[in-house]
């Protein structure tokens, strides 16, 4: 995330976690309009499961959907966060837990969901990390046991996020937006290329994901170096 001037002294990770260290900042503030936006896009269709995906790496998307996991939680709803960017995995990062097991692990029935599951430092928020990085992840994302996984989970949490990689970049965020109720696309202000975005747009349509809303971040305003638009794909 980047530095905004009113936390030039948070650590890093309490800046990646903003919504959860700075609760007053105008940016916490845009993740909680977010959420709202995002709950009433349910009103006719359920929306418990969540993709956060990218055109292009670097754009914010893991940020975005940790912080967005953040204030889900603190609206007393239990969060399961998935980090299925399983070729450049973050969660363990960011919510500083370990990464021996994780979703690679469940798919591939090495490990039970309910051992590697992670509490993390946010109440009612779990986060089950990537894991080792296989050397299949496109195929495990379309495997039969990623589709029962999605299912277990949203039978267990009231919101289950995954962090997925770029949609230019992979075909993994295709397989896995057939999976979830809804995606959400984050495009980077001064960054993402409009051809990278209607591309990336035409590639979830084309697999005819729901595409609930777009985030642009990074947009400098007067006040706040952190802008967050949202609206129905």
């Amino acid at each position: 995330m980047a530095r905004n001037k009113q936390n030039k002294e948070l650590s890093d990770k309490q800046r990646a976690l903003i919504a959860e260290f700075d609760k007053k900042s105008p940016i916490s503030e845009q993740f909680r309009t977010l959420r709202t936006n995002i709950q009433f896009a349910s009103i006719d269709r359920q929306i418990k499961t969540i993709m956060v995906t990218s055109s292009s790496p670097a754009e914010g998307k893991s940020t975005t959907i940790a912080n967005l996991g953040v204030v889900l939680a603190q609206q007393h709803n239990r969060v399961l966060f998935v980090d299925s960017d399983m070729r450049k995995p973050s969660a363990h990062f960011t919510f500083q837990v370990p990464n021996h097991t994780g979703l690679t692990t469940v798919l591939t029935q090495q490990t039970k969901l309910e051992d590697t599951v992670l509490d993390s430092s946010i109440p009612r928020l779990d986060i089950l990390p990537s894991g080792p990085v296989p050397p299949n992840p496109s195929e495990l994302l379309g495997s039969r046991a990623m589709k029962a996984f999605v299912t277990e989970v949203a039978k267990k949490y009231d919101y289950v996020l995954f962090d997925a990689p770029p949609v230019n970049a992979v075909t993994d965020p295709q397989l896995l937006s057939r999976l979830v109720d809804g995606t959400i696309l984050v495009v980077r202000s001064g960054k993402t290329e409009e051809e990278d975005a209607k591309k990336a747009v035409d590639q979830l349509k084309k697999v005819d994901a729901h595409i609930i809303g777009a985030v642009l971040n990074d947009r400098e305003l007067e006040n706040s170096q952190y802008y967050y638009y949202y609206g129905e794909g």
